[in-house]
This record gives structure tokens, sequence and C-alpha cells, in this order.
């Protein structure tokens, strides 16, 4: 599939996506994938919101990034071991609560969210709540898991986008013979790290010959960043001339400021 069958995917500059709302901000510092933290994204004009999503015991699925509430949280145990009853209760940063992926849906209708499909507990309550809100034209489905991958694919056929594998991706920078085989691959966007440390050196994954092949295949290229890359206007502004399409970002107010000298000022 190509990126352009997609409505998510439909922007006239690259996207400006909002790292679980921007968690180097020193707005949102210790609350990330919250709901002010989302608020906070939109209020500076990002209409891309990236997060994580788990599954409580009970089902209910819920927007956060680590698979317990130890790091971030007043409470602790694995998300998947508590009811909804019992997270419900847990505050980020000591203060802000843990939204469900609803309450994200609901509260920014304007917004697009990535999603990170974080478990296997996860995958039948977010296909459940992607079909339940009709938001097919809202979200693209990601995940670390090629497996989990390619059962949404086979659950949502070519009405969803679903990114690509990171291996398949990675692989398709250093190996071009497995182009023939990526060229099948229904995913129309390919969600990677800029850069990738390999025996002890940093690798540069994208590079200019990977953004050709992508965009010869009809596909978009977005880019995250790990926390030990720099994420300051000279890294995003070589990704964008690079042409990638997206960028990933915790730093909002640097990408806003790189986005206003490139021409593109968010709203």
């Amino acid at each position: 599939m190509r990126a352009s069958d997609f409505a998510y995917l439909d922007a006239d500059v690259p996207i400006a996506l909002a790292h679980r709302g921007g968690t180097a901000h020193p707005a949102n510092l210790g609350i990330e994938n919250t709901l002010a933290a989302f608020q906070h994204a939109v209020d500076l004009g990002f209409r891309y919101l990236e997060t994580d999503v788990h599954a409580t015991r009970d089902g209910e699925l819920v927007a956060f990034h680590d698979v317990s509430l130890d790091r971030v949280t007043d409470r602790d145990g694995l998300i998947k071991e508590r009811s909804w009853a019992e997270v419900s209760q847990a505050r980020i940063g000591g203060r802000e609560p843990i939204p469900r992926l609803v309450d994200l849906l609901e509260a920014f209708p304007q917004a697009r969210l990535n999603i990170d499909v974080k478990d296997d507990t996860a995958m039948a309550p977010t296909i459940d709540v992607v079909r339940a809100h009709d938001a097919l034209d809202r979200v693209c489905l990601a995940s670390f898991s090629g497996r989990r991958l390619r059962a949404l694919r086979a659950e949502f056929g070519d009405a969803l986008a679903v990114s690509a594998g990171q291996v398949g991706t990675v692989l398709m920078r250093f190996t071009p013979d497995l182009i023939s085989r990526l060229i099948h691959t229904p995913a129309p966007v390919l969600q990677i790290p800029g850069r990738h440390r390999l025996r002890g050196r940093e690798v540069d994954i994208v590079t200019p010959g990977l953004v050709r092949r992508a965009h010869a295949l009809g596909k978009q290229i977005h880019v995250w960043f790990h926390p030990w890359a720099p994420q300051d206007d000279a890294e995003m502004h070589r990704l964008l001339d690079l042409g990638v399409d997206g960028l990933v970002v915790d730093d909002l107010e640097t990408l806003r400021r790189v986005y206003a000298e490139r021409g593109h000022p968010l709203p």
C-alpha cells in the first residue's frame, strides 16, 4: 500500500508528532502520556500525537508507555495485573491520572494518533476501541513486534494505516536486495530511529538512499529519536533536508522553531 491511500498520512508538510505529549518541554516534565501533556502539545499547534497502549487486567486500554506503574507514577505493579479501578487511582508525576485511549480520542477529536501497541494483551482492546470510535482515518498503529503488526494488518486489511516493523526497515537500509520483498508489505509508513548504536559506534539509519527507496515504493519515513541521540535544530534540519516525512519529538519548542524557519509554522 502507498501512503497516499491513507487519510491519516495526508499532510502538506512533514508530519510533526508529539512523542508522549512532548516529554522534554518544561510544562510536561514528569507527566508524559497524560491529558495535560497532550493538551499542551495541541495548544502549541501539534495535530499528531504519539502514545502507547497497554491493557489492564480487566481489559481497559490505557495510554501508557511502561509495562509497570513504577517509573512515573505513585503506584507500582504491572498494568496487566492491575484492574482499571486500581490503575485509575495512580497519578503520573504524583498529580495526573492515567488516561484511557478513548479519553484521548474524545478529548482531541481533531487530532490524529500514532499508537504503539506495547503488549499482546492490548491487541484485542485496541481493535475494539478503534472500531467502536470509527477511528480508522485518525490512527496509525505501530509495534516493535512484527507478529503483532501482522495480526493488526490481518484484522483491518487496507482500511487502516499500520507501520512497518523496524527489523525489516533497518534491513532495507543495509540490504538492498530486500527491497523486492518490502514492495509487497501493506505498511505505508516506516517508523524508525534516525541513528542506531552498532558494536559501540553510531550508525545513520536514515540515509538519502533509504529515503529514495521508501519514496519510490510510495511509503513515508517517520523518524524518532533515541534518548541518547541529538534532538536539536541541526539534527532536525538534517533529517528534513533528507526528505523524511515526519519527526516524532520530545522537544516540541525546537521542532516548532525549525518548522517556522523552514516556512511551515505550526498553526
